[in-house]
């Protein structure tokens, strides 16, 4: 674009990326130190070549190795595009493929044309674009949490439970090389299996099951899904016991690194399923009650990895990362002391998102910010499950039921639901969701009935 100058002297801003490692096999990534997981691999690929192409390696070992690779890793590139032509079904990075590849010299390779045919498909009607197409298995997941499958009618509920089971991953994923039994965020085929959706998927399926379903999801069916996945949870599980989004921690990405939410996320679908599968989870539950006992912040709150608050300094959201672990507040590890930790840190966290409630008994994302129906709608289901594990008294109920009726208030009683950004993507790209407002309120109304009563 000219803004970092003309020629050499602007790509010298640019670290190179060593795309010809994307030639190796999938199991050696991590042994060649490659600087990104699987799933950015195309990236790594288009813009290293672009870097390469614009200014080349004056290394002549390394000229060599890039421009014999060249070929090789565009082949690769074109293998692991989405037959839909979005790579992970978003637009930044399916833009930024094709815009490194046209810099690369490549504006009339195949991938670039699949990848502009997925942009104006995607393009929306006011001239807009999502950052993603959708998050079809995530709000699925996410609204029958929070309405609960009482609510669903049984048709309706065997055909959800129908449909969750049919985007369980049944082989290795062909992008990233994960394990069979995960789940991605959408039904499409530029989803990855993550930590997030599996845990969510797994979740929804004991929910779904709780009466029993009939017809072609019978109950070994459901129960051999969920075991699958909470394996595939399981094996994705770092060193230090947390769970990452995509794979085992080997680099320094946050992609790969332990995270709170997602390793409370993953602590309730093993809960969920307890005593019911015949795979034995108790290590991992234990190992993961230690690192959540151990990464809390020094204040007692938990902090997120893909979601955020735009107010807060450091663009964090304690209320979102504090609220998704207390709602595994019913998780009782086998270990003595490992059940004393677990107990010290809840009550630590909670004292924190009592202090964290607005005058007017909502939540914004950390103390002294605008409250959300989102935020609220979250901590009011952590309160709510807190209360029920018996971590507080009189003072926690008050507290839930003030958020409530903030809750009510601020939906003028459930007939409005402005949206606020909370999700966090790559790159502090952020967005917000339809759907978040209305399922964290109900999710957390729902709770608040359950165990307060109307």
């Amino acid at each position: 674009g000219g803004r970092l100058g003309e020629g050499d002297s602007a790509w010298a801003h640019v670290p190179r990326l060593p795309f010809e490692l994307a030639a190796l096999p999938q199991g050696l990534f991590r042994f060649a130190g490659l600087p990104v997981v699987s799933y950015a691999l195309p990236a790594l690929i288009a813009i290293g070549q672009a870097i390469e192409h614009q200014r080349p390696s004056r290394n002549p070992l390394a000229r060599v190795a890039r421009l014999a690779s060249r070929r090789a890793t565009l082949r690769r590139l074109e293998q692991i595009q989405p037959r839909g032509g979005g790579f992970l079904e978003a637009t930044p990075l399916t833009s930024f493929v094709s815009l490194a590849l046209c810099t690369a010299g490549e504006a009339r390779h195949p991938v670039v044309e699949r990848c502009c045919d997925f942009l104006i498909a995607s393009m929306r009607g006011d001239g807009s674009w999502p950052i993603d197409t959708d998050l079809a298995t995530w709000g699925t997941t996410l609204s029958v949490g929070a309405l609960g499958a009482g609510s669903l009618a049984p048709e309706r509920r065997e055909q959800i439970l129908a449909w969750l089971l049919d985007q369980q991953q049944a082989g290795r994923h062909p992008y990233t090389g994960a394990a069979a039994g995960g789940w991605a965020w959408t039904d499409l085929p530029g989803g990855v299996p993550d930590a997030d959706d599996t845990s969510g998927a797994v979740l929804a399926l004991a929910e779904l099951q709780s009466d029993g379903p009939g017809g072609d999801c019978g109950e070994e069916r459901v129960r051999a899904a969920a075991e699958r996945g909470l394996v595939w949870l399981r094996d994705l599980q770092n060193r230090d016991g947390g769970i990452p989004t995509f794979c085992r921690g080997w680099g320094r990405l946050p992609f790969d690194q332990s995270c709170a939410d997602l390793t409370a996320h993953a602590l309730r679908a093993t809960e969920a399923w307890r005593g019911r599968i015949g795979t034995d989870l108790e290590a991992m539950r234990s190992a993961a009650v230690r690192f959540l006992s151990s990464s809390q912040e020094e204040n007692g709150a938990w902090l997120p990895l893909w979601f955020g608050n735009q107010d807060h300094p450091a663009k964090h959201n304690p209320v979102y990362g504090t609220s998704r672990v207390l709602r595994a507040a019913g998780v009782r590890p086998a270990s003595g002391r490992d059940a004393a930790l677990w107990n010290l840190a809840l009550r630590r966290g909670l004292g924190w998102l009592l202090g964290a409630q607005h005058p007017s008994g909502g939540f914004g994302g950390d103390v002294g910010i605008e409250p959300s129906i989102e935020e609220t709608g979250l901590a009011l289901e952590a309160l709510a499950d807190a209360y029920e594990a018996r971590l507080g008294g009189p003072a926690l109920r008050a507290a839930g039921l003030r958020a409530a009726e903030w809750l009510s208030v601020a939906t003028g009683g459930g007939l409005r639901f402005p949206a606020r950004p909370i999700g966090l993507y790559f790159a502090q790209l952020w967005y917000d969701e339809e759907l978040y407002p209305r399922i964290y309120c109900a999710s957390g109304l729902g709770r608040a009935r359950e165990v307060w009563g109307s």
